[in-house]
């Protein structure tokens, strides 16, 4: 992509004093006189570049023009490396990767970023997952709408979006737009498309930013009270922190946490099965009874 190379050429020239044509060319894999446009548009983008003839020629940034090249140290580009490495775990292609190695052109200890921090943004789901991505992202880039079956909660239905962002929340992927079925901006997740296909032009409306915080996105709306055993002390670390539960002097936890609804409350306790008792509210114990009632006639023999 021309973009690419031309944020690729601007990094090299930061990081050397001059190159040639015939350098750049070589590197980026194009024409001498692709080159040459390239560095037209960084000129008339306001990059003051210049050409010098000769032996000792090449091109350069002007002197008293030149970004100064500490604005981002080893360890900032290595982050940046590492940031779009991580973006090929979603994409079908080595975009990101091919992109990386363009910004850290001419430095090549740069190159491979931090070997040391390996961030994966797929799932398991990853055959399915990044068609997903690159048809989302290709419709919010050419403005065009998207539709699909989604499945909720609180049932099944097709949708019409608006697209403007692709959000990685929660270890999930989800996308961010305008629904014309509730005629309001909405979060949805990936996983949970289907026949995901793209169709229609749209004009962009002004976009505000999603509201991406734990108390809007799953509101407490039951404050939750169980002793749990101490076998799943990891589990409540893992899930919720170590401040959200108090050992008892008999070594059983007191767990205290927030829920956004009944079921959430009802099937997680039930995932610990004898490990658990729900003590608050008190008036889900019946309903957590119903709940293991109800798996135990599965179970029964005839």
């Amino acid at each position: 992509m021309k973009l690419d190379r031309m944020i690729g050429i601007l990094s090299i020239l930061l990081q050397q004093e001059k190159v040639t044509a015939p350098y750049l060319a070589d590197k980026f894999e194009v024409s001498r006189r692709t080159i040459q446009r390239d560095i037209e548009a960084l000129c008339m983008a306001g990059i003051p570049l210049v050409t010098e003839q000769g032996q000792k020629g090449g091109i350069s940034i002007m002197d008293g023009y030149k970004i100064d090249r500490t604005l981002l140290s080893r360890s900032d580009m290595q982050a940046i490396l590492a940031g779009l490495r991580s973006l090929d775990s979603v994409s079908g292609s080595r975009r990101y990767a091919q992109l990386m190695e363009k910004l850290s052109a001419g430095a090549s200890n740069l190159l491979a970023g931090d070997t040391h921090i390996l961030i994966d943004l797929s799932s398991w789901y990853k055959a399915s997952l990044s068609p997903k991505i690159e048809l989302l992202h290709g419709a919010i880039l050419s403005g065009q709408k998207v539709s699909f079956t989604y499945y909720a909660p609180k049932g099944e239905s097709r949708r019409t979006v608006e697209p403007y962002d692709l959000v990685f929340q929660w270890s999930s992927w989800y996308l961010w737009g305008w629904c014309e079925k509730r005629e309001d901006f909405r979060l949805f997740k990936l996983g949970r498309m289907i026949d995901l296909e793209a169709g229609g032009s749209f004009e962009k409306r002004p976009v505000p930013l999603p509201d991406l915080s734990a108390e809007r996105i799953f509101p407490a709306m039951y404050q939750v009270t169980a002793r749990i055993h101490p076998r799943f002390k990891w589990r409540l670390i893992e899930e919720y922190g170590p401040e959200s539960f108090q050992v008892q002097p008999d070594g059983m936890l007191l767990f205290h946490f927030g829920f956004v609804d009944k079921t959430s409350i009802i099937t997680w306790i039930a995932s610990f099965g004898e490990g658990a008792e729900l003590l608050e509210p008190a008036e889900l114990r019946k309903d957590v009874l119903a709940f293991a009632e109800g798996i135990r006639k599965n179970y029964l023999e005839s």
